[in-house]
């Protein structure tokens, strides 16, 4: 079962694209938007990582980092990364140790376990995690539309 909204996002540390450590940890002091995908190079994904980068501006814009996480190396996914001009950080979650802690691990899937499920969750500065959205259909695209309502919704003064 995914983390639940209102729950601490877990701590992880994680290889990026380029090979550097990310630790998420340090890095929320923004907003954060997590991405979790099976694969590199697969149709849906890509297309959905392309869509994501198409908005990068708007995510800035609401002072939010967005990051894929993939059970991919990181030589995948830097080469994922340059064939299809993917801008978001991506993070290899190559043991599926992360997305199991996330709740997002299929126990198999295409004959491969510990693959991340597609899932989204929008973490808010202080690592609360405001919204989850997860699918059993890897086929399908979380709805950004409501990943950018709950962001704008953090950003509006109180």
């Amino acid at each position: 079962m995914a983390i639940s909204v209102g729950s601490k996002a877990p701590d992880f540390k994680l290889k990026s694209a380029d090979m550097r450590d990310f630790r998420l940890e340090k890095a929320t002091s923004e907003n954060t938007v997590l991405l979790f995908v099976p694969f590199a190079f697969s149709e849906v994904c890509t297309a959905e990582f392309c869509q994501v980068t198409q908005d990068l501006d708007l995510y800035r814009g609401l002072e939010t980092q967005v990051l894929g996480i993939s059970s991919d190396s990181p030589f995948a996914l830097k080469a994922w990364s340059e064939k299809d001009h993917i801008e978001i950080e991506l993070l290899s979650d190559f043991d599926g140790e992360v997305s199991e802690s996330y709740g997002v691990s299929y126990d198999r899937f295409l004959g491969y376990r510990r693959v991340a499920m597609r899932a989204a969750f929008v973490i808010d500065g202080q690592g609360i995690v405001r919204k989850s959205l997860v699918s059993e259909d890897a086929r399908e695209i979380p709805d950004f539309s409501e990943i950018k309502s709950c962001l704008e919704r953090m950003n509006r003064p109180n």
